[in-house]
């Protein structure tokens, strides 16, 4: 059966809006063929508590159940933007707990849940002469990282994808992607697709069997210049 990706996780996963957008319909509306499918639930400012508290995760849920008879359901959960923030009074044990719980109910639900370390913020430490991503998600990171090798779920690393990623094209680059000049955090809709292959690409490294069916492929360029650190434009 083809995919279906149900994607959980705050703005920097959601829909391009005035005030959010990040990799999710990139990757779902230009690395999917053959059938496969999936529906973006990213919400704007969402925390692992919140996602759960307002309804989110069940609609996922719900998501997941609906399509099983006909797809193979997999959850992407990325969190840790506003997790983060002092008035989420949420600390990183809460976070880990949060996101394996995450995992366990989208197992019983039928799905195959993806961990996913939140996407790198744009912003650049010029102090050393070579500009570098200022690594402000790294307890983040390493807190989805710690919830995968918990629970035994797999995990991508956008964090450090795209990191790398924006360390070798530079901030002048980097910016292009912004949703709007200001904006470091979320992403227009040329950020969408760049990241969303990245996505792509990382999820085929732990589940191969999507590119030989043809379900889930990226780009040959993005993924040569994303490779190659070279700066990658429609």
């Amino acid at each position: 059966m083809p995919p279906y990706f149900v994607l959980a996780g705050d703005s920097t996963t959601a829909t391009q809006s005035s005030n959010g957008g990040g990799w999710g319909d990139g990757f779902l509306n230009t690395t999917l063929f053959n059938g496969a499918s999936g529906h973006n639930y990213g919400h704007n400012g969402a925390t692992t508590v919140s996602f759960r508290a307002g309804g989110d995760w069940d609609t996922v849920l719900a998501r997941v159940r609906n399509v099983s008879h006909q797809y193979q359901p997999f959850v992407t959960i990325q969190f840790g933007h506003n997790d983060q923030k002092a008035a989420a009074n949420i600390s990183l044990s809460q976070y880990t707990e949060n996101l394996q719980r995450y995992v366990t109910e989208a197992v019983d639900a039928g799905a195959t849940p993806i961990l996913v370390t939140p996407l790198s913020r744009r912003n650049y430490d010029n102090s050393t002469g070579q500009p570098v991503i200022i690594q402000d998600l790294a307890n983040q990171t390493a807190a989805t990282i710690t919830a995968a090798h918990n629970t035994g779920a797999a995990f991508i690393n956008l964090n450090r994808a795209s990191t790398d990623y924006l360390n070798a094209i530079g901030p002048t680059d980097a910016y292009t992607y912004n949703l709007i000049t200001t904006d470091h955090t979320h992403l227009n809709v040329e950020g969408s697709i760049v990241f969303g292959g990245i996505v792509a690409d990382s999820i085929l490294g732990d589940f191969p069997e999507l590119h030989g069916h043809g379900f889930v492929r990226v780009n040959e360029t993005l993924k040569r210049d994303v490779e190659h650190g070279i700066y990658y434009w429609l």
